[in-house]
């Protein structure tokens, strides 16, 4: 492949890109070529320019994937505002939260949404809009903004806390667009089924990227696998991105010829397990496997080229293009191949920091290595990996969650890969919990395959006896009809987390 074009530009801009008469959106409303997305992002722009906001600005949307959801992440920006995207799912609370602490000026929002909110959810200094009323007969031009300018904030979950907001600029959004579309080989061709929520930062890269490349982008809100499966027949997708839970529900899935159909698949918010891909593999047998690892304060760090998953099931692959990775010791020095270090992500990619909250920024975002390529501030990811003398990278697991049990660290992720390599469990999470022996032992939060959960462990702890040493052993399970999910449909560790610190008076 070519290297991709470094150049960053405002974000707005990405409609103009592929055949202007090609499919650009399907969706409930129909579908608009890239002419008619790129008019009616200037509308909606021209609209929120009309409401009194100064540039900077942030104004909010709170909705499910519909049309306006879709055009929000460039309308906002080419007003010169700051768009701040609220996870449908959220409740009034956490949407109360986002509002205050990003001071949003504006929330665009559907009239059920308006009607749960509360008095003093929504600040005095707050516009509040249906989204029907977004609309204007004027278009405004594509911007000439500033790449550095902040146009986006984005409220992730961290493992304590409220939700802190990411700051993105117009050349974070743009340059994470091309390289996404280059190392997927996204072409105008493809269509692509979005069904991550679009306040997650991969669910709306599913946007840019698939617009940066000319293809078409199918929003999905769904409610069970079967919606999924559906959607890739109906649609004829040949993408889909999704988090290891949604596979795990799409591999019990009846799919038919529907497997088929799909050309790539790609994964983000927790690594896959090596039984996982090679479900995944042989469930959809013509489908490129795209592993990948991210965070939101870098968006994304490394992806695992499809011709080598099946050799390296357990990999996170190697820097995607425009990122700098490093493995680093506790000393700052570069870490030797096959020695633990804590991953660090350089570049052009890495975030502006968090919103209004420098003593957080100042923890994660830090100069980068002495000697590291790209200089500037980098994000320290506090996640543990290895890498390989080939320059592959292997995740082993986060600093604040390894559990130490009788002197040992020891990976959670390395635990609950081994507990559901064997086919007995369907999901689980390790954690360490005290005791006052060992300092840690470990427990297993897991969903059973079978209904039998006595058997299970029975068996579980039979073969665990076998393949892992003793200090790895999980001494105590908790077994579960269902684990929780957070607003991204990814594996709520932290809610388990405080369940656990809760029951075992930690």
């Amino acid at each position: 492949m070519t290297r991709p074009d470094p150049t960053p530009r405002p974000i707005d801009r990405l409609p103009l890109c592929g055949d202007p008469a090609a499919i650009a959106l399907r969706d409930r409303a129909g579908t608009l070529s890239f002419t008619e997305l790129e008019m009616e992002v200037g509308r909606l722009a021209c609209w929120l320019k009309a409401q009194g906001l100064n540039p900077g600005d942030r104004v909010a949307s709170w909705l499910p994937k519909t049309r306006t959801a879709c055009l929000m992440p460039l309308a906002a920006p080419r007003a010169g505002l700051v768009h701040v995207p609220i996870n449908p799912v959220l409740k009034r609370q956490q949407v109360a939260h986002i509002l205050a602490d990003s001071g949003a000026r504006l929330l665009l929002t559907q009239a059920g949404r308006i009607a749960a909110l509360e008095p003093g959810d929504v600040p005095a200094t707050t516009q509040v809009h249906e989204e029907a009323a977004a609309r204007s007969d004027e278009a405004l031009a594509p911007s000439s903004a500033d790449p550095d300018d902040l146009a986006a904030i984005l409220y992730t979950s961290g493992s304590t806390g409220r939700p802190k907001g990411v700051m993105l600029s117009h050349a974070n959004l743009w340059l994470g667009a091309v390289s996404v579309s280059h190392y997927l080989r996204i072409g105008p061709e493809d269509r692509v089924l979005a069904v991550l929520p679009l306040s997650f930062d991969y669910g709306q890269n599913q946007l840019f990227s698939t617009w940066h490349a000319g293809g078409c982008v199918i929003p999905l809100d769904y409610l069970t696998a079967r919606d999924v499966v559906k959607a890739v027949d109906r649609f004829e997708a040949t993408t889909l991105a999704g988090v290891p839970p949604l596979w795990v529900q799409l591999l019990d899935a009846d799919w038919g010829v529907g497997a088929n159909r799909l050309r790539r698949l790609t994964n983000s918010g927790g690594a896959l397990t090596p039984r996982l891909v090679r479900a995944l593999r042989e469930r959809f047998p013509r489908a490129r496997l795209y592993p990948m690892y991210g965070l939101t304060e870098a968006f994304r760090s490394t992806y695992l080229d499809p011709e080598l998953v099946d050799d390296h099931p357990d990999s996170i692959g190697r820097a995607i293009p425009f990122a700098e990775i490093m493995v680093v010791r506790p000393d700052g020095s570069r870490a030797a191949p096959d020695e633990p270090g804590e991953l660090v992500h350089a570049g052009p990619l890495v975030a502006q920091g968090y919103w209004q909250d420098p003593e957080r920024t100042a923890q994660r975002f830090r100069p980068a290595p002495g000697f590291a390529e790209s200089g500037g501030m980098a994000v320290w990811s506090g996640d543990t990996v290895v890498v390989a003398p080939d320059g592959l990278l292997r995740f082993v697991g986060r600093d604040d969650e390894m559990i130490k049990s009788a002197g040992n660290r020891i990976s959670p992720t390395e635990i609950e890969e081994a507990v559901l390599s064997g086919g007995e469990v369907s999901e689980a999470a390790a954690f360490g919990i005290p005791d006052d022996r060992l300092g840690q032992s470990i427990l297993v939060v897991a969903r059973a395959a079978d209904a039998d959960a006595v058997a299970t462990e029975a068996a579980l702890r039979e073969r665990l006896r076998r393949e892992l040493p003793g200090f790895m052993q999980p001494s105590h399970y908790d077994w579960r009809d269902a684990l929780p999910r957070n607003a991204n449909g990814k594996l709520d560790r932290s809610a388990l987390k405080a369940e656990i610190g809760q029951g075992h008076g930690s």
